[in-house]
């Protein structure tokens, strides 16, 4: 029988939902799909439940954890009522990440494709979803009404930068797997840069588990190359060290969303706004 998922990551993007899709593709006990984000309770529902069973047919009776990571269902209107109705009550993931900083990613990211404006400010106020993916707390608001609080596992992406294996061992713990030792190679590897070192992780562990599903069945998005020469033709170059917002746009970004993190710590507990410097 096809499995269907009982965990699935619901947001945000440039939070380590990435990092937590390798490192946990990895894991023995666990199978994700091959590649992250399948979109379907926002973009792909009109496919169907069996479309979307296919894509977890290789799950195995070891793995007791079958997931996906996607980063956007938390910010869809409809996608709780979806998730509920076909899923049951599966475990569910979020990893906040101050506002600022995940909007100034999203922003570096888009820039590197050559897409949105090339100034951050004139961003803001033209790409909805740079500060629509800074409203945690809606979109919790929304998932509290279909899914008790048990079901949510809260992180935070600053203990990710902090602690790595802190933060994969609180992510396992909930899950209810063993927990996954990181090489100290790993733990020292940060997120996107993390790639290279997750392959060779995934190499050495894949005697462990079976992999997922053949190309044919893979979710319909392409993945981003790994080569680095190709990598250097389709991108443009950013230097991250040497470019930061403007102090107008952090403003505008913290004025917008200030009740939403007001309400990540009144509602949901996790003390965000002085390790985000938002006091």
């Amino acid at each position: 029988m096809t499995r269907l998922p009982n965990f699935v990551y619901i947001g945000p993007d440039k939070a380590g939902s990435s990092w937590l899709h390798e490192v946990l593709l990895t894991h023995p006990q666990v199978y994700l799909t091959p590649a992250k984000d399948l979109y379907f309770f926002d973009r792909y529902y009109d496919r169907g439940t069996a479309w979307y069973a296919e894509q977890f047919r290789d799950a195995t009776d070891a793995q007791l954890v079958v997931g996906e990571v996607c980063q956007d269902y938390l910010f869809h209107p409809g996608a709780p009522a979806r998730m509920a109705e076909t899923l049951g009550a599966p475990k569910l993931m979020v990893s906040l990440r101050d506002p600022v900083e995940r909007a100034w990613s999203s922003w570096l990211y888009a820039r590197k494709h050559g897409m949105w404006p090339d100034d951050f400010g004139a961003a803001l106020r033209s790409v909805d979803e740079l500060l629509e993916h800074g409203r945690y707390a809606s979109g919790l608001d929304r998932f509290g009404r279909h899914f008790p609080r048990e079901l949510l596992h809260l992180a935070v992406f600053d203990d990710l930068e902090a602690d790595p294996q802190g933060f994969l061992d609180a992510t396992t713990d909930f899950l209810g797997i063993d927990r996954l030792p990181l090489s100290a190679e790993e733990r020292q590897a940060k997120l996107p840069a993390a790639r290279a070192f997750l392959g060779a992780a995934r190499e050495r562990r894949a005697p462990l588990r079976r992999l997922g599903p053949r190309a044919r069945r893979r979710p319909p998005r392409r993945r981003r190359p790994r080569s680095g020469v190709v990598h250097r033709m389709l991108y443009q170059r950013i230097d991250k060290s040497q470019v930061r917002p403007d102090q107008a746009s952090v403003d505008y970004i913290r004025e917008q969303l200030a009740d939403e993190v007001t309400r990540i710590e009144r509602d949901y507990g996790v003390p965000v706004r002085e390790r985000w410097g938002w006091s």
